[in-house]
């Protein structure tokens, strides 16, 4: 390697690892503010804070990574052409493409390395991170507790969903405004309890957890055996100062905060593992519709699927004189007005009754199916979204390489300064032009591959653009050519006047 590509190279990867760096921590500090209230004041302790955070760090790689390779490179060459070593290399001969040669070769070897990373470090990152706060969830209860929504409180021998509008206190053991709904053997919810307050009391020496509420109603459906008695819909009804419900975790106390469990989504698998997948669920999902459409096509009556016929049969049905059918025809009713004229009047209405509630039971059905094939699809379209993301990552650090190096040199500003704005500018389009692809491909708007490439092929003509106009020595923004043309078609008129 010569000294020239040495120190090129040197430079850029200085800024591209303190850039990085910098990045991490702020996308850290940003990721963690978001569930901090589940971590703190639980009793966790620093080991396990950290081995969250440990994990939490690969899955902001892909929004890190393309950043930095987008700001290191117009801090690099943005610092060249401010202090004219840009100009000393093209006196020399040296033109913009070469001196990016051993930049090039970098950021090609750093596209395979993301993309090993993407296939096999994140998805592991993301279920050792989703089975940790699973885990901490079991053990900790105030943990599952989410304000303002219904959390799955699972303990030993009975479950039960519970809401509460405010945590405080020590370890969030005081609740405010409590909403249970407690399961049945069968899981369903006949029992709700509403309460003021609440607080969970436990003990380091015990494997019961006391939740305590104060000031509220219990309801309960009661389920009679007779049926005259149910369509009454019978439920008990009393009030109380103060309710304790005693909570069994021996069961949770022995949880392995590092357990894997079999839970997987699409963010957690390789790429192996999605075509597999996409392909099952691919054929799956189509086998659900065309189930569908035969359970509907049956119960409408309507629109046969033809069945071949047996040849002898199709043989005998030629040999049957034509005029002999048409004279069987003569009795057989042609139209639905034809059906209600030859029907009492009392028959009229138990058809016309019996096709509405048949029609209104149909659409109902689909109505339900479509809420269910919608998920289906969209969790198919998230697959194939999360397996060419992978590839779109990797390619990304070179198009935004390609994007950043001639707007630093066109830009000709080194520091933190301007080259910070522009990066970010750029960087923000890039993002949210891929998260907006990513929801519209997820709910089937677009084809997820488009959805994934859209934000990398947006970026793929302006690194060409760029790269042109620092190779050509041109400005950001140049309209001179527009002019020039304008002058020259003006010119080539007004010449071919004077010659008439």
């Amino acid at each position: 390697m010569k000294i020239l590509d040495r120190y090129i190279l040197s430079r850029f990867l200085y800024n591209f690892f303190s850039s990085f760096l910098i990045l991490i921590v702020i996308f850290i500090f940003q990721g963690i503010w978001l569930f901090i209230d589940d971590l703190a004041g639980k009793g966790l302790g620093i080991v396990i804070i950290g081995k969250f955070i440990f994990y939490f760090i690969p899955t902001l790689v892909d929004k890190v990574l393309p950043l930095t390779v987008l700001l290191s490179s117009i801090l690099t060459f943005g610092t060249f052409a401010e202090n004219y070593e840009f100009a000393a290399m093209k006196a020399s001969g040296i033109s913009l493409q070469r001196g990016m040669r051993s930049l090039i070769i970098f950021v090609l070897f750093l596209g395979v390395v993301t993309f090993f990373f993407a296939n096999n470090i994140i998805p592991k990152s993301e279920q050792k991170m989703f089975n940790l706060r699973r885990n901490i969830a079991k053990v900790k209860p105030a943990a599952a507790i989410t304000e303002g929504v219904f959390s799955d409180f699972e303990g030993t021998g009975q479950g039960m969903n519970i809401k509460v509008e405010r945590k405080y206190g020590e370890k969030d053991r005081f609740l405010d405004n409590v909403i249970i709904h407690k399961k049945t053997n069968q899981s369903v919810n006949n029992t709700v309890i509403k309460a003021q307050s609440g607080e969970l009391i436990s003990s380091e020496d015990s494997d019961i957890i006391q939740l305590v509420l104060k000031n509220g109603h219990y309801f309960e459906e009661l389920k009679p055996k007779k049926s005259a008695e149910k369509r009454k819909h019978p439920f008990a009804k009393s009030r109380f100062e103060t309710y304790t419900i005693n909570i069994d975790v021996s069961e949770l106390n022995d949880q392995d905060l590092e357990e894997d469990q079999n839970i997987t989504t699409d963010k957690m698998k390789n790429v192996v593992r999605l075509i597999k997948d996409i392909d099952s669920l691919g054929k799956n999902n189509v086998e659900k519709v065309e189930a569908f459409s035969k359970n509907i096509t049956s119960r409408m009556g309507a629109f046969p699927i033809p069945e071949k016929q047996d040849s002898s049969l199709i043989k005998l049905n030629k040999i049957v004189p034509v005029d002999s059918l048409a004279n069987q025809q003569k009795d057989t009713i042609n139209s639905i007005e034809g059906l209600l004229a030859s029907l009492k009047v009392w028959q009229r209405m138990q058809v016309v009754n019996n096709a509405k509630n048949s029609v209104t039971g149909i659409l109902n059905t689909v109505k339900s199916k479509k809420e269910e094939l919608q998920k289906r699809f969209k969790f198919y379209n998230s697959h194939i979204l999360s397996l060419h993301k992978k590839y779109a990552l990797a390619l990304s650090c070179i198009i935004l390489f390609f994007v950043g190096a001639p707007l630093g040199a066109i830009i000709r500003k080194g520091g933190l300064g301007l080259p910070m704005v522009v990066a970010i500018i750029l960087f923000l389009t890039y993002y949210f032009i891929g998260v907006f692809a990513g929801n519209y491909a997820k709910e089937g708007n677009i084809h997820p591959a488009l959805g994934a490439w859209l934000s990398t092929l947006i970026m793929l003509p302006l690194g060409i653009s760029l790269t042109k106009r620092a190779t050509a020595d041109k400005g950001l923004f140049g309209f001179g050519h527009i002019f020039d043309s304008i002058k020259q078609f003006f010119g080539k008129f007004i010449k071919k006047k004077k010659e008439d």
